[in-house]
């Protein structure tokens, strides 16, 4: 019976060896899990979390103080795009102080070619189209607007022909012609093609 007895203290020994042994896998596969998560997080960047959330409603609040809300449609490599019914709202990521409803996940972006269209491709683009713009100028003391259409687009700043809105772009309707530096711009709205 003694003998019995001490096996049983051996067996008792041995499961509890055991399971510590399996505690101490189970921690280190956590810490490692953990510590994984922790690397991918700090490779995601925020345009890899815009990207994700294409077609949810978020909420764009500027560093000069105004805010735009809207369908996120494009999430390029300077700027996003916004269905702000009837408008479409370009903002430049620079101009941004903080988004709201953002999804969790994140999604890089597979496409050399996506990555390199910036901010100058979509203003070309714009100015291409004489498209009639509210330009939203913006800076730590608040912002101004102007209404316009983009008569040059160079390497970090566009010239805008300021116009009253409504009205076609022509030399004698022209008020001004302002340079704008890309990191004053703070957002631009257009009209959405086929919009009233």
């Amino acid at each position: 019976m003694a003998t019995y007895a001490g096996g049983m203290r051996w067996d008792a020994l041995f499961n509890d060896i055991e399971s510590q042994l399996a505690e101490a896998d189970r921690l280190a596969l956590d810490a490692e899990i953990n510590e994984r998560t922790r690397a991918e997080l700090v490779s995601l960047s925020l345009e890899d979390r815009l990207r994700a959330s294409l077609g949810y409603r978020i909420g764009v609040h500027l560093l000069c103080g105004e805010s735009a809300r809207g369908e996120l449609t494009h999430a390029g490599a300077d700027a996003l795009v916004l269905d702000e019914d009837p408008y479409q709202v370009l903002v430049p990521y620079a101009a941004v102080a903080r988004y709201v409803g953002l999804g969790r996940h994140a999604q890089a972006e597979s496409s050399s070619v996506r990555r390199s269209i910036g901010l100058a491709h979509s203003l070309r683009g714009l100015a291409r189209d004489r498209t009639e713009l509210a330009v939203t100028i913006g800076g730590v003391e608040g912002s101004v607007h102007l209404a316009g259409v983009i008569d040059r687009v160079g390497r970090d700043y566009i010239d805008l022909a300021v116009v009253m809105p409504g009205e076609v772009r022509r030399s004698q309707g022209v008020s001004q012609v302002s340079a704008i530096p890309f990191a004053g711009l703070a957002m631009i709205r257009s009209r959405k093609v086929g919009g009233l």
